[in-house]
Order: structure tokens, then C-alpha cells, then sequence
């Protein structure tokens, strides 16, 4: 669907929630064993999945879910490092899965280590609802929802808000 503003819809709210519903199967296969887990979304997007997740977590499995939330500005990361809500949250020996709604670059992503790494989670992983394959940095995703070749000019962008929730192409 193409709509007037030369963007193309490439992923709907049923199929948004169908990439979902696989991605916690994955986390859940690939964390079984944990008893407890974190999500840590970047904001805004990225920690809207990340609590759409951790719903389909609970549906799914055993495991204890963790909300993070993770603000950085995204246009000039070193000015304002990452921050982590809440800010006394404990992540020695867990394992951590960091979500965002598009892997570009991986500059966002890069720059968001810097607050998780010191607190020694055991093991991190990137989830991402939409990965355009143009990273930069040495950042890949564990979790894909879907994969889309883009070229640089292109731009995607997600949308989840309640009266508007899908995935366009610009």
C-alpha cells in the first residue's frame, strides 16, 4: 500500500505482532534456562516492542521479565550519554536483550553499551523489528522481525501508536 506522502506500508499490526510472537519464541529457545530476563528498549520505539515482548514472554514462558527503559539522543550520542530508567536497576550475571525498532547503522546501538556494559550483564543481546543490514558499527542483531534491503537514500520508519501501528518504507 502506497500512501500519498511516498511511503510504502511493509508491515501491518497483524504482521508487527506475528514478527513478535516468533521473536519471543527465539529469545525464549535461546534463554531457556533463565529465570529471569531483561529487556531493555531504546526509547520511544524500542521500548514500546520491548513491552510488547515481554507480554508474548509471559504468554510463552516461565521466565521473569524486566522492563528497561533506555534514553539516548540519538543525533548526538556523546553529549548526552545513555540513560538507563530505572537507574538503579541491577544487571550483574543477567542476561540482557536490547530492542529497538530499526537496526540502520548500529551507531544507536554501539552508543547504548556503553551504559549496559559496565553493570556486567552476562550475556547481551540485540532484538530488532525491522534490520536494514547498513551497519557501520560491529553491532548485529540476535532477533530479526524482518530483514529488508534497503538503499542508503531510503528511510524506514515505525509507528506504534493505537491508532496507527505498522512499519513504512520512505
Amino acid at each position: 500500500m502506497t500512501t500519498p506522502n511516498h511511503q510504502t506500508r511493509i508491515l501491518d499490526q497483524a504482521q508487527i505482532e506475528q514478527k513478535l510472537t516468533r521473536m519471543a519464541y527465539e529469545i525464549y529457545e535461546h534463554n531457556f534456562k533463565e529465570q529471569e530476563l531483561v529487556l531493555a528498549g531504546i526509547q520511544p520505539n524500542g521500548y514500546t516492542l520491548a513491552g510488547l515482548l515481554a507480554r508474548k514472554l509471559a504468554e510463552i514462558a516461565p521466565i521473569k521479565v524486566q522492563l528497561l527503559s533506555v534514553t539516548l539522543d540519538k543525533a548526538s550520542p556523546l553529549t548526552m550519554p545513555a540513560a538507563l530508567e530505572p537507574a538503579q536497576t541491577e544487571l550483574d550475571g543477567k542476561v540482557v536483550v536490547l530492542v529497538d525498532d530499526v537496526l540502520n547503522t548500529g551507531k544507536t546501538l554501539a552508543y547504548t553499551l556503553n551504559a549496559l556494559l559496565p553493570l556486567n550483564p552476562r550475556k547481551l543481546e540485540v532484538a530488532t523489528l525491522v534490520n536494514r543490514h547498513h551497519t557501520l558499527y560491529p553491532v548485529a542483531a540476535t532477533y530479526t522481525g524482518y530483514s529488508l534491503a534497503t538503499t542508503l537514500r531510503e528511510h524506514v520508519q515505525v509507528v506504534l501508536r493505537e491508532e496507527e501501528f505498522g512499519a513504512y518504507l520512505h
